[in-house]
């Protein structure tokens, strides 16, 4: 739990002067007791990255060390989508292609630039694309699922994430609209469960990573008091905290980052491209950020 929480601090999920959420959301996200959060807490205090205030929470004072935002050109192995990110938003144009099992990740780095622009003053990007490939809602997928197959609550508490998510998505479209930035966010289904993540920005830096999967407890409404939660046995994955390994596209086409680069974003592509001509040719319902 702790290095999930200074994962969040290094790649600004939580920048510098704002507030962690209360232990007691963090314990819900997290699927862990507050004894845990607790815990990692007061190791994050000790090391000078959090303070806690009486009255008005925990706030971040510092951050872990991190790469810098444009990466060097040697591969740095494990990078994080943060300081990506705020590069990307540094250029005039601004394209992000990405394949995730529930987009929050993307959503909270967004609201963080959004902020920075509206707030601070940053510069901002003419155009913002983003193409985004997420698992459609027709079926239960293989994660997260309750260990009670017929349990459905975990699959439905998933789907309302992902119908937040996109409204969200929508939300911050119109606002980055507001400021003059160009954007469109285009949002295609996928017919299965994603096994990894994976970032592609201004297509030259990419984020890869697996999604390890782990048993916890999920909070979902009880059947019987649907206004009371209980905590369901369930196999989920562990997305905020995965490891992402950084590649970029090169000039020598035969590198290992050319090679990953190049086989991964033709994989993204043909993807986007032929199951979206799949499934509306059998009659599907596809989704934009305003249609789920």
């Amino acid at each position: 739990m702790e290095d999930v929480l200074r994962e969040q601090l290094a790649n600004g999920t939580y920048p510098k002067d704002s507030l962690l959420p209360p232990q007691r959301q963090l314990a819900k996200d997290f699927g862990v007791s507050r004894d845990t959060i607790q815990r990692a807490l007061a190791q994050l205090t000790a090391d000078g990255l959090v303070e806690a205030r009486q009255g008005s929470g925990t706030r971040v004072i510092g951050a872990p060390s991190s790469l810098p935002a444009p990466p060097q050109s040697e591969r740095p192995g494990a990078a994080s989508l943060g300081p990506l990110i705020g590069w990307a938003f540094q250029q005039t144009e601004v394209s992000v292609d990405v394949f995730t099992l529930t987009a929050e990740t993307l959503l909270r780095h967004l609201k963080n630039q959004l902020e920075l622009i509206s707030t601070e003053g940053s510069s901002k990007p003419r155009t913002l694309r983003i193409r985004m490939l997420l698992p459609w809602s027709a079926e239960p997928l293989a994660y997260p699922r309750a260990r009670n197959e017929g349990d459905p609550r975990v699959w439905e508490r998933w789907q309302r994430m992902i119908r937040l998510n996109i409204s969200e998505l929508d939300q911050l479209k119109d606002s980055f609209i507001g400021l003059g930035v160009d954007t469109l966010i285009d949002i295609r289904r996928f017919p299965m469960t994603p096994q990894c993540k994976l970032y592609v920005l201004n297509d030259e830096h990419m984020l890869f990573g697996l999604y390890p999967t782990l048993w916890r407890k999920i909070p979902v409404p009880r059947a019987d008091r649907p206004w009371q939660d209980e905590n369901v046995d369930s196999l989920d994955v562990l997305g905020l905290g995965s490891i992402l390994s950084y590649h970029r596209r090169e000039a020598d086409t035969k590198t290992h980052d050319s090679l990953f680069f190049t086989s991964t974003k033709d994989w993204f592509e043909t993807s986007w491209e032929n199951w979206h001509e799949l499934l509306r040719s059998e009659g599907a319902s596809t989704e934009s950020s305003r249609e789920d």
